[in-house]
């Protein structure tokens, strides 16, 4: 049995689903539900036993201590955050409590539970902590790709808060030989994304006759990672990683945001054409750039594909194609999760548009 927290968001879910289908071992699902967690992401695991969800935040030490004690997980897997920058720059605080002092919490809990368990489970356990590659901070154009050595380097809240978290999750190694590993991807995409990110937000207001917003630009680069190569890569480095490491997974695909949403249009006017025959790239806008935008980020995926054997099995085409299709089939979905709230709140951040 494995602990997984922040399982009803976009990777955490896709996580959920796609160990379900792999193991036959349960899943703890411990999830806070707030605006990007969702229990319809969950809706095709109603009523499988092994999947157990309870509604809590990682900074309830005794909620999550009460969990490890109760189902005594052989490992804890780290999806919680709040991981959205632009949020981050309008309302740092949430980041700093969930990030920083949830995961402090949760780390807590964590290593009170493992110091009681006997030898044999001690040396079993793993805790999993998933961050991202934007703790390094922004890249030039002719700049090698990040590796695990690089310095962190944050420019927003949001990956400052992130980078906190992962000293954390070393100093719990390095301090109290706590089992601990860490990943840190690059730029996710696929099924159950929250639309407020670039893909998913571009589908959305490309099917309802919407500008398509471009920061700047739109020359931002960024490593495209389809999210169940990321799932992959998690369960090889939970099963194989070298305890206290970090392991960088990327998508070996850097594109231009621009690029990325041109393709989306692309593939739009294929598979679901606007009725008046124009292609979509006529929706597209360009606004003011948000304050300290990085300018490129890329992952060298060297170390976790020569240790572990993992490379990314999509390619970006491929995973964009699958992904557009699958918010075309799923409009419900895309209906229940764009409320006015959201509608909101994108107009906060992109401008009257």
């Amino acid at each position: 049995m494995i602990l997984i927290t922040g399982g009803a968001g976009f990777i955490g879910s896709n996580f959920v689903l796609d160990w379900l289908t792999v193991s036959d071992k349960p899943v703890i699902n411990l999830d806070a539900l707030t605006y990007a967690g969702n229990l319809e992401n969950l809706a095709t695991i109603n009523g499988d036993k092994r999947h157990i969800f309870v509604k809590g935040s990682i900074g309830d030490f005794d909620l999550v201590t009460k969990l490890l004690t109760k189902y005594q997980p052989r490992a804890v897997i780290n999806f919680a955050a709040e991981s959205h920058v632009d949020r981050s720059i309008h309302g740092p605080e949430d980041f700093i409590q969930t990030n920083i002092v949830g995961t402090f919490r949760l780390l807590e809990a964590v290593r009170t539970y493992w110091n009681k368990l006997d030898d044999s489970a001690k040396r079993n356990f793993r805790f999993l902590h998933v961050s991202t590659d934007e703790v390094y901070g922004t890249l030039k154009n002719d700049d090698p790709a990040f590796k695990e050595s690089n310095p962190y380097m944050p420019n927003s809240p949001y990956s400052a808060s992130k980078a906190s978290s992962d000293h954390l999750v070393r100093a719990y190694y390095h301090t109290y030989a706590l089992p601990v590993l860490t990943t840190n991807c690059s730029n996710n995409y696929g099924p159950y994304q929250f639309p407020e990110k670039l893909i998913p937000l571009i589908i959305h207001n490309a099917l309802s006759g919407k500008p398509l917003p471009i920061y700047g630009d739109g020359q931002q680069i960024r490593d495209w990672l389809y999210v169940k190569d990321h799932c992959a890569a998690i369960r090889q480095v939970l099963q194989d990683g070298r305890l206290g490491e970090t392991y960088n997974i990327g998508g070996l695909n850097e594109k231009a945001n621009l690029d990325v949403v041109e393709t989306l249009c692309s593939i739009l006017d294929e598979l679901s054409p606007r009725t008046d025959g124009k292609p979509y790239t006529e929706q597209i806008t360009f606004v003011k750039d948000r304050p300290g935008h990085d300018r490129r980020y890329a992952i060298d995926a060297t170390k976790i594909e020569r240790e572990l054997g993992w490379k990314p099995a999509e390619t970006f085409e491929r995973g964009l194609r699958k992904t557009v299709q699958w918010y075309l089939d799923n409009q419900p979905w895309v209906q229940n999760v764009t409320s006015g709230a959201y509608q909101h709140w994108v107009g906060n951040h992109y401008g009257t548009i």
